[in-house]
């Protein structure tokens, strides 16, 4: 006899295969970061992951745009599109010193070292295209979105730019100086007196930054 009750549906496993994915991401991140783009294999991001191989192939692909994913996913974390808007409300200084914030943070972050480390590593043993790969979602997304909020400021008079695309590179160089090659090269660890030290680089290469730019 069939029963009159109706089965309730348990509809598509849609938020089980998101937090698969989000365990892949996980778990290749921290495998990259420990072994390098080239020692880590898709089997030890599943066992890593508890998922099945096949679950990573279905979800990424490959191993390439698998580590595209997890660049993409950080930076995106550490760094939203949102900060890199000038909204006429908030002072050009202001919008700089958020966007400074927010960069000056990353280099200040072990793990984000160990990421810079392993690519690095992978670039020694011929594999410069994972280097690229960090590039494009790193640093050349930064410098585009900048580009973008320094145009804005150009179009409203607050700033006079004749080249944002170069103003964008100097913006970074004046922000950060060289705190994260030392920390490449093992120089220093960061510290709290450190961070008050980052605090205060970044700061400073906004007030420089804005002064050399500042309509007269």
């Amino acid at each position: 006899m069939v029963s009159a009750t109706p089965v309730k549906s348990q509809g598509p496993g849609r938020p089980k295969d998101m937090e698969k994915r989000a365990a892949i991401l996980v778990a290749a991140k921290a495998l990259f970061i420990r072994n390098a783009f080239a020692g880590t294999s898709m089997d030890a991001i599943a066992a890593e992951a508890g998922v099945s191989k096949l679950t990573v192939y279905s979800h990424f692909g490959d191993k390439d745009n698998l580590f595209r994913e997890v660049i993409r996913s950080r930076i995106q974390d550490l760094l939203p599109e949102e900060i890199y808007v000038f909204k006429s409300g908030l002072g050009i200084e202001e919008a700089l010193r958020m966007v400074a914030r927010a960069h000056m943070q990353i280099d200040c972050r072990p793990e984000n070292v160990g990421t810079f480390r392993a690519i690095l590593s992978d670039c020694r043993h011929g594999n410069p295209r994972y280097g690229r790969l960090l590039w494009e979602e790193g640093p050349a997304r930064a410098h585009r979105l900048m580009e973008r909020l320094l145009q804005q400021a150009v179009d409203q008079g607050v700033l006079d730019i004749p080249d944002v695309g170069t103003a964008s590179v100097q913006f970074f160089s004046l922000i950060k100086g060289d705190l994260l090659l030392r920390r490449l090269f093992g120089c220093e660890e960061c510290t709290e007196s450190t961070a008050g030290d980052i605090e205060r680089m970044a700061m400073q290469g906004v007030d420089t930054f804005v002064r050399a730019y500042r309509p007269h």
